[in-house]
């Protein structure tokens, strides 16, 4: 357990006898939330961002940093841009959750946004809200000594048992995630769900991306990373890109479609032309030919934002072959995702936490995807940290898969070994 830092007892001195007299119950002590803390970091872009300490009055600390993404849906909740102001508004936050008990996560998350009063976070900024709301589940599975995708379990409402996701590695990088030629904004491959086990898929995914870049060096194209991780040559069009992972998968002891695939997100809403993309077809039929041409098992993004016409057409024509995967079209809201739903728009979503602000609204989304029996994918943003919490909440809420890029970056890689840590504790 983490002890109190030496610069808590100044901020908070004041408050220790009403702390202590709210604390006594019938029951014993129960741990309650002290005071925060809120630096400024760096994310893996080299800008600035926000990380938060819970501390609780049995001196356990939760701490959680948030990322920021590159390619961002017009939908998401509003981020504080400035971090001194992020800062203090953490500080005017925390004068509303002090004295609360942090495992009452829907009472706290509940109080801070009511403090906010706006419909998209405004006021005090999702990051904000989002970075206390994560670490004070962060502190009460600390206090309790319990796992913290035990007690992401416990809280979320979720059929689904704990279980660990299948990765999406994003091995090749264009759109806004790399200085190159390729409209499409990730290029994945995708182990086989049936895969004996978690670090079985880690060796898919890995043999997979040390093959390409053997391969893109015989070519003579750079073999630098971008944003999240993944290779990001020049090439002549986006099935090339395919096409290569295709070539190192049947490069490896593997084969396409039986043990790895190749997963797609258009990111389609950030790509100013995408008839010029999908020419001569429409995008519908691009669509239906590249998962005729190729191992594809996912497509997220294929169209704009606001598309929900398409949406529908393209999910009635291609939703029994692949995942059709809304993330710009949902931004984690629940109120977009119930549209989506009613209009059969997709199959699958994609779940990122900063784009709504809290890990209540979070796990709202997530319950109406589940009654849906829609797929659920866990992911990073491309500004990631080296926080590992959407590890243990891919596992905590029984998610299907999980996007943290390519298995190179730290800050990927993080999330991966928080992984293999957890498969170890899962299998004893």
């Amino acid at each position: 357990m983490e002890k109190t830092p030496p610069w808590w007892g100044a901020d908070l001195r004041g408050n220790r006898e009403i702390l202590t007299n709210q604390n006594k119950t019938e029951e014993g002590e129960m741990a309650i939330i002290q005071g925060t803390k809120a630096r400024v970091i760096l994310d893996s872009r080299g800008n600035e961002t926000l990380e938060v300490d819970v501390l609780l009055d049995d001196g356990t600390l939760g701490r959680v940093s948030v990322p920021s993404g590159a390619s961002t849906g017009s939908h998401e909740a509003y981020k504080i841009q400035d971090m001194r102001q992020s800062v203090q508004n953490i500080k005017s936050l925390t004068t509303q959750i002090v004295g609360l008990d942090p495992a009452q996560q829907e009472r706290v998350d509940s109080i801070l946004l009511q403090t906010d009063g706006t419909e998209d976070n405004s006021k005090m900024g999702a990051n904000v809200i989002l970075a206390l709301s994560l670490a004070t589940a962060s502190a009460a599975a600390r206090s309790m000594k319990k796992p913290l995708h035990t007690h992401l379990h416990s809280i979320a409402g979720l059929q689904a048992p704990e279980r660990m996701p299948t990765p999406m590695f994003n091995i090749i990088n264009g759109g806004k995630h790399a200085d190159n030629n390729l409209e499409f904004q990730e290029f994945m491959v995708v182990p086989s769900p049936d895969t004996s086990s978690f670090r079985e898929k880690v060796t898919i995914g890995r043999t997979v991306f040390h093959t390409l870049k053997k391969i893109l060096h015989q070519m003579g194209h750079s073999t630098s990373v971008g944003d999240e991780g993944g290779f990001a040559p020049r090439l002549n069009s986006n099935q090339e890109a395919i096409e290569l992972i295709v070539e190192a998968i049947r490069a490896t002891e593997y084969q396409p479609r039986t043990n790895a695939s190749v997963a797609l997100d258009a990111a389609a809403s950030s790509i100013p032309d995408l008839a010029a993309v999908t020419y001569p077809l429409d995008p519908i039929g691009y669509y239906d030919k590249l998962v005729t041409d190729y191992p594809i098992i996912s497509l997220e993004d294929p169209l704009t934002e606001d598309d929900w016409q398409g949406w529908t057409k393209l999910t009635a024509q291609l939703g029994s072959k692949v995942m059709v995967v809304g993330d710009d079209l949902y931004t984690t809201n629940p109120k977009r995702l119930k549209e989506g739903i009613d209009r059969k728009a997709t199959n699958a979503v994609i779940i990122k936490p900063d784009q709504i602000g809290s890990l209540t609204e979070t796990f709202q989304t997530m319950r109406l995807a589940e009654q849906a029996g829609f797929h659920r994918v866990i992911s990073h943003r491309s500004g990631e940290t080296e926080s590992t919490f959407i590890a243990d909440l891919a596992v905590g809420t029984g998610a299907e898969f999980i996007k943290t890029g390519a298995p190179s970056r730290g800050e990927r890689v993080a999330k991966y070994n928080q992984l293999l840590r957890i498969e170890e504790e899962l299998l004893g």
